[in-house]
């Protein structure tokens, strides 16, 4: 498959599926006659297929033109969050394995569902945690914005998530850190 395709996959938020396209010989001259069922069979779920097919209407049957880019790096702004679960060393002692990994689902799960409404992306789970980049793959003018946002979202996700009666025998807290840097 052509870079090219693969960059612009990228560009959409739809990266994931480049490898599918490369291993079923999906490039340009066949890209516009690919139905929603072809879409379905490559593994892409209904939203992405919908926004597959309203970009490759809007590519009126040519290719993008290629980035211009004088060594092939390119200088974008990230904002970079990483969520801890608060006090998660005390829960692990406090619970059995199966629990805690119950536990920590919940807490990734109610962290990525945030990010994810305010275009982050989760880069890294990691143990009690998550790595989160906001400006990549996608880039916003408002990226540390919506990273505020999605931390907000988060707090709000895990109060909700207190309140509801026998959720879990456990508070679930979250710090988050947000040091806006350059790639």
């Amino acid at each position: 498959m052509a870079e090219d395709l693969e960059r612009w996959l990228i560009d959409l938020g739809l990266g994931k599926y480049a490898e599918a396209f490369a291993a079923n010989s999906v490039d340009w001259d066949v890209l516009a006659d690919l139905s929603e069922k072809d879409l379905e069979s490559l593994g892409l779920l209904l939203g992405d297929r919908k926004r597959l097919l309203r970009a490759i209407a809007s590519l009126d049957g040519e290719a993008p033109p290629p980035r211009r880019t004088t060594d092939g790096a390119e200088r974008r702004q990230i904002t970079v969050m990483f969520v801890d679960l608060v006090d998660s060393t005390p829960l692990s002692e406090r619970f059995d394995p199966e629990d805690m990994r119950e536990l920590l689902q919940t807490f990734h799960g109610l962290c990525a569902s945030a990010v994810e409404a305010q275009g982050g992306h989760v880069a890294r789970y990691m143990g009690d945690g998550i790595l989160v980049y906001f400006g990549y793959p996608q880039a916003h003018e408002d990226d540390a914005a919506r990273a505020v946002h999605a931390g907000l979202g988060i707090l709000e996700n895990l109060r909700a998530a207190n309140e509801r009666p026998g959720a879990h025998d456990a508070r679930l807290y979250a710090s988050a850190s947000t040091p806006v840097s350059s790639w």
